[in-house]
């Protein structure tokens, strides 16, 4: 059964974590540049989050969290295969959409953090 108040929690965590990301991430590298450099930089965290969105979405949640073994999951949910707004995450009250854009966000911002080795 889906809980509104984790539903809600979630929901708010999943947006302030994208806007550490996108904006909060990329103006700060932005600021560590030269100005001549601060569209490059840009560009590097808004092609990461792209990059990161979609092959999560294709195989990181299922790699991370599909029926396998212990050490990897299987592929039995690449593409998102059966999941649906009525979906429950396992080991929660929340909807496993929401779940996979939770742990999307996360996967978005752990490359993006490696701009900044280079900036």
């Amino acid at each position: 059964m889906i809980d509104s108040g984790d539903t809600a929690w979630i929901l708010t965590s999943t947006a302030l974590v994208l806007f550490m990301t996108l904006p909060g991430l990329a103006l700060f590298y932005g600021g560590l540049v030269q100005s001549k450099n601060i569209l490059s930089v840009l560009m590097h965290c808004i092609a990461i989050a792209c990059g990161a969105s979609v092959l999560w979405v294709i195989v990181g949640y299922t790699l991370a969290f599909g029926d396998g073994n212990a050490v990897v999951g299987g592929l039995s949910k690449t593409m998102l295969a059966g999941i649906s707004r009525d979906t429950v995450a396992a080991g929660t009250k929340i909807p496993e959409t929401l779940f996979v854009m939770f742990q999307m966000t996360f996967a978005i911002i752990t490359p993006a953090l490696i701009v900044g080795a280079y900036v």
